[in-house]
């Protein structure tokens, strides 16, 4: 039995209709009886043995990915899409089925597909239609989804994956067979005999990206999906979270011997994570290899299946022998979409930089690593904020590129990782970034020095009032704070000597306050020499140079 009006499910009925004499209410659904829905880890669980013979099967991997757009409205309706909302509530007449509503095109939504076509650099369409996906279920109150089955917005599209993404051996492209736009069904939840109905989701606008069958492994799948998500975030089209639902992939899976065509498919529905997905497939391949080795001559049965997310293998949902007629039927309610071709070359022409075109820029200009990049890219996936700062402070010149990818990935992030803050281009200006690390490299401060002024601001930073006013701080103002002079620097050839005997003193005066550690030195211990660097690095209040410290207290501790 299907309840929208279930008596111990209403928690906050709203009212929706033309008039006080036309109304009708919609229940708000929740977990009955307080309880709780818990999730167990699967970790360690659901590893098959190896199968004898599974080196001379190719697997064979097609996904049909369902994003959603970021619009904050729905396709076909004015009602809202925030996540996490009381069920229910974010419902319009048209996302009911009310008789007599009828569609209107949100052409947000259709602009957010486009740039993303583009950015897979598929063929757009120049008339694009929508047609009547029919079944009958509770998640589809007009027993009827409207989508794009015969003419799509897009197709022919490609994106290229790399040696290394994701563990992946190979660089290959994989095909983007078509990009569609269509509606979201709602939520449904079996609870005993009844079918409890959110509407929330329903209507909320969806890309479909169906891919051409050229993965060939689980790791492939993933750095697809992967690189698909930093794409659409990158872009603003869609946040790609799929523990939110944002974004749901289907999984065709299919095996053959190397060389032979390919072999009966199965598709594993609604998976909603790229751990679950990549054992899907491990699981869906495992299964397959098996049933051609003990039965040759037998095809494996076509179906649909599921993910047991507890022991990350697939179990049977309906055959596709079963599966209905969906009497596809052009949509006489929506007009053809007619794109103009000057549009589409302004949309091409503001396309953003791709994250992995960023990685092989930067790791060609500046030879930086590309984790790192991709750390700087991790910070921002949306605006690029991360990759903004780094060349804020590089500012083109090549002789600190590398130290200020350290500085910034490293020491920065790694101290603010101590702390409650959340990085952001203010939290240190990248001018100030940029004055403290040439003083380093031009021996001015040390770079104990360097980390003490990072960890200084941080500490600054979590009171409201200093945070306003880091960007008017000069970096003369913070050495000044922590008692810290600017030397003359390495070029200084007239100080050199005057460092040096510095530096001897304060060594002889660490040496003398550390003979447990002199003792231990003297003993084998060698590591110890560090406790007498600290020392001298404390007595000088972080302005010696840390290698020429380690030099000097070797020659002195020298028998």
């Amino acid at each position: 039995m299907i309840n929208l009006l279930s008596p111990w499910s209403i928690t906050r009925p709203i009212l929706i209709g033309y008039s006080s004499s036309s109304k009708i209410t919609i229940s708000a659904f929740r977990n009955f009886s307080g309880s709780t829905i818990k999730r167990y880890s699967s970790k360690g669980k659901g590893k098959s043995k190896a199968i004898d013979g599974e080196d001379d099967w190719e697997t064979i991997i097609g996904l049909e990915i369902h994003a959603q757009l970021k619009t904050g409205r729905k396709l076909f309706s004015p009602a809202s899409t925030s996540y996490g909302e009381t069920p229910n509530t974010n419902v319009n007449l048209h996302d009911a089925a009310f008789p007599g509503t009828l569609p209107v095109l949100d052409l947000h939504a259709v602009r957010l597909s486009l740039i993303t076509a583009l950015a897979l650099q598929c063929q757009i369409n120049s008339r694009s239609t929508f047609d009547r996906k029919h079944y009958f279920y509770h998640d589809i109150p007009a027993s009827y989804q409207i989508t794009q089955h015969y003419n799509p917005l897009a197709r022919h599209g490609k994106i290229q994956i790399f040696e290394g993404d994701n563990k992946v051996e190979r660089t290959f492209d994989v095909g983007i067979h078509q990009l569609q736009i269509e509606q979201d069904t709602a939520k449904s939840q079996n609870v005993g005999d009844n079918t409890l109905v959110d509407l929330n989701r329903a209507g909320t606008g969806l890309m479909e990206i169906v891919t051409e069958p050229d993965m060939r492994s689980a790791e492939e799948a993933g750095a697809f999906v992967r690189k698909l998500q930093g794409l659409l975030r990158r872009l603003g089209s869609g946040d790609g979270d799929m523990e939110k639902g944002n974004l749901r992939v289907d999984v065709n899976v299919s095996v053959r011997r190397f060389g032979a065509p390919f072999g009966t498919r199965c598709e594993i529905k609604n998976i909603n994570s790229v751990r679950f997905l990549q054992a899907a497939i491990e699981s869906e391949r495992r299964r397959h290899i098996k049933h051609y080795l003990e039965s040759p001559s037998i095809p494996i049965k076509q179906e649909t299946r599921g993910l047991n997310e507890l022991t990350l293998e697939t179990f049977p949902l309906r055959s596709k022998e079963e599966a209905m007629d969906y009497r596809y039927m052009p949509d006489s309610n929506l007009p053809a979409i007619v794109i103009d071709q000057g549009y589409l070359q302004k949309l091409t022409h503001e396309l953003p930089e791709m994250p992995w075109d960023v990685v092989k820029r930067l790791t060609n200009t500046y030879s930086v690593q590309k984790r790192d990049v991709e750390t700087l890219i991790g910070l921002d996936e949306y605006h690029a904020r991360g990759i903004r700062y780094y060349e804020d402070v590089v500012a083109g010149d090549k002789k600190i590129a590398k130290k200020a990818m350290n500085w910034i990935v490293h020491e920065l992030l790694g101290q603010i990782g101590k702390t409650s803050l959340s990085w952001s281009p203010d939290i240190i200006p990248s001018g100030l970034m940029r004055e403290m690390i040439i003083l380093v490299e031009e021996g001015k401060i040390t770079g104990t020095t360097g980390k003490s002024i990072i960890k200084h601001i941080l500490s600054t930073t979590t009171s409201s009032s200093t945070k306003n006013n880091q960007e008017e701080m000069q970096i003369e103002d913070i050495l000044s704070m922590l008692g810290i002079e600017i030397t003359e620097g390495k070029h200084s050839s007239s100080s050199s000597s005057e460092d040096d005997t510095i530096i001897k003193e304060l060594c002889e005066k660490a040496i003398r306050n550390q003979p447990k550690s002199v003792s231990d030195y003297k003993k084998g211990n060698e590591k110890v020499i560090m406790r007498l660097i600290g020392e001298v690095m404390k007595l000088s209040k972080g302005t010696a140079n840390a290698t020429k410290v380690k030099e000097e207290l070797i020659e002195l501790l020298k028998d």
